[in-house]
């Protein structure tokens, strides 16, 4: 008798939790609304990064651009060096092994995802505004909507990349001031080469697009 009511009671349990998966992975695909962005950090916060949710299954994504970051760094005496590219020597390392390849350039694919990262929902709003905004800034007289703030989650995430990508730059980056001592703050740069779509891809005259953001400035010892 005692064993059926724990049999019973893990059943009840089991499929309580269950439930309660598929109702919060159910509610991170449901339009948008207040209690959604509210409860967009504890919702993606339990579904990623294993659980997490979109439409592209069926609509898969190619490569269609090439990101990386490189780094700069402030000595001592004031003095800012050159840009060093990090995210180069790691595609290189990668290449030349094939069989054992280093993992290393995830590092910094893994933080550049997590700066970029959005909500789907979000995200096709955002581009959506950004395109009637551009569109429709002269027929309203120039006054455009404004931006889709945010969230709390997503302030967050780009504040936890901004730290790992420039940590992981100062890593990267060896005797480059003058004095020989390290750099007492490093700023990273990120770049997205946006390549020609492939119904360009006969036509010698289609360009790509470069596209830069710069991430704040880092004090070495933060980082540390």
């Amino acid at each position: 008798m005692r064993h059926r009511r724990i049999q019973r009671a893990a059943l009840l349990a089991g499929a309580a939790l269950l439930g309660a998966h598929f109702s919060i992975a159910a509610f991170s695909q449901a339009p948008l609304s207040p209690a959604k962005i509210q409860l967009h950090g504890v919702i993606s916060g339990y579904l990623e990064p294993y659980f997490t949710q979109n439409w592209s299954l069926f609509a898969p994504d190619p490569t269609k651009d090439d990101q990386g970051i490189v780094v700069r760094a402030k000595c001592a005496d004031g003095a800012v060096t050159d840009y060093y590219d990090v995210t180069g020597p790691l595609i290189k390392e990668t290449q030349e092994d094939r069989f054992f390849p280093s993992r290393t350039v995830r590092l910094v694919s893994n933080g550049l995802n997590q700066l970029n990262d959005s909500d789907d929902l979000l995200w096709r709003l955002r581009q959506k505004q950004k395109e009637e905004n551009s569109e429709g800034s002269e027929a309203k007289g120039g006054k455009d909507k404004r931006d889709i703030p945010l969230t709390p989650y997503e302030k967050s995430q780009h504040m936890d990349a901004e730290r790992s990508l420039s940590r992981f730059a100062l890593t990267r980056i060896n005797n480059v001031c003058p004095d020989g001592t390290d750099p007492t703050a490093v700023q990273a740069r990120m770049y997205i080469k946006k390549l020609p779509p492939w119904s360009q891809r006969k036509n010698a005259k289609a360009q790509s697009t470069l596209d830069i953001y710069d991430l704040p400035w880092k004090k070495a010892v933060e980082l540390q």
